[in-house]
């Protein structure tokens, strides 16, 4: 079958599975009454209180169905990235769980939620470390360089993984909004794929173009997926993705880049998480040294609330720049 029509049947197939999950799961968190609380002090979002949450495991259904049904799976890198989205979901699922068992938006302890990141950061890290084809070699952007990290690979990848799951985590504050750009940069992501899988296309790199394509369906089934839980989570959304959703979110972004060996691209594909993590850290710094606050709110997309922009165009930047971002991170690896 040729890759792109391979490729596209994997994104109409991830659609349609979650598709037909997202109405069952969203009608049993109303019934369970699984609303997501909401905090006091995001005042501009109290009529969203209640809003079914948990809806994560409707594009982790079918991102997982759709990879076992194309053969994912079947080769190690692929089966690996969908377990270490899985891991990650689970983890963000026992926050959300704990959060409507107690009506109350505090969930997992903050060191019980790390140590449960940093557990699967180390067992993948050592994965990547032993694993042939991956390894301690990272590519720098833009260049044709190429750095053995060797040992200091591992706690590399480490805080990696923590960053970026951290990172998107405090970005899903609005309808649609790690929805939209998490998508854009999966999308980015795939085509890198199908460029690197263009470049191995001769016989004796048979095994290593099996395992790219293996990410490679993932990366498409996460697409397919996601466009699918969008339907449902743009404004005014119907079910919000959780931690359940944010934390596989950059759990898969983050494994997909250290497998193609451009871990340094998540600062493109994911430069919006970065602007959240910066604006918080400055947030936080700036208030404990002058008692002053640099913005209105931290994440930044809550001080552009409060600046007087509407949702949806919040929404609208913060994906057309992660569109952008992921348009060099591509130009980057095939320059």
């Amino acid at each position: 079958m040729n890759i792109y029509v391979k490729y596209s049947l994997v994104i109409i197939v991830a659609f349609f599975v979650t598709m037909a999950v997202a109405y069952p799961i969203i009608a049993l968190m109303k019934r369970l009454k699984a609303g997501q609380p909401i905090l006091s002090y995001v005042d501009k979002h109290e009529g969203k209180s209640g809003t079914p949450t948990m809806g994560g495991l409707m594009f982790l259904i079918g991102m997982t169905i759709t990879s076992a049904a194309f053969g994912a799976m079947s080769f190690t890198l692929g089966a690996v990235a969908v377990a270490v989205t899985l891991c990650y979901g689970l983890i963000g699922f026992l926050d959300d769980f704990i959060k409507v068992r107690t009506k109350h938006n505090q969930g997992l302890k903050a060191y019980q939620k790390v140590i449960g990141q940093a557990g699967v950061a180390i067992i993948l890290t050592i994965f990547c470390y032993r694993n042939p084809y991956v390894g301690t070699s990272i590519a720098l952007p833009f260049t044709n360089v190429t750095l053995d990290l060797g040992w200091g690979y591992i706690p590399f990848c480490f805080i990696l993984f923590i960053a970026m799951t951290n990172a998107v985590n405090l970005t899903d504050g609005l309808d649609g909004l790690v929805a939209k750009t998490s998508t854009t940069g999966f999308i980015a992501l795939s085509l890198i794929l199908v460029y690197l899988l263009a470049s191995v296309a001769d016989e004796s790199n048979t095994a290593y173009r099996q395992q790219l394509d293996s990410v490679a369906v993932f990366a498409f089934a996460m697409i397919g997926a996601l466009l699918a839980f969008i339907w449902f989570n743009s404004n005014p959304a119907k079910i919000f993705m959780g931690d359940t959703g944010s934390l596989s979110i950059g759990g898969a972004l983050a494994v997909i880049t250290v497998f193609i060996k451009n871990p340094f691209i998540n600062l493109l594909i994911g430069i919006m998480y970065v602007v959240s993590c910066i604006s918080v850290i400055v947030q936080v710094l700036v208030y404990k040294a002058k008692g002053k606050r640099v913005f209105l709110m931290a994440p930044y997309h809550h001080h552009l609330e409060y600046k007087g922009i509407k949702e949806s165009k919040i929404v609208t930047y913060y994906t057309l720049i992660t569109a952008i971002g992921g348009i060099i991170a591509v130009i980057s690896v095939i320059v």
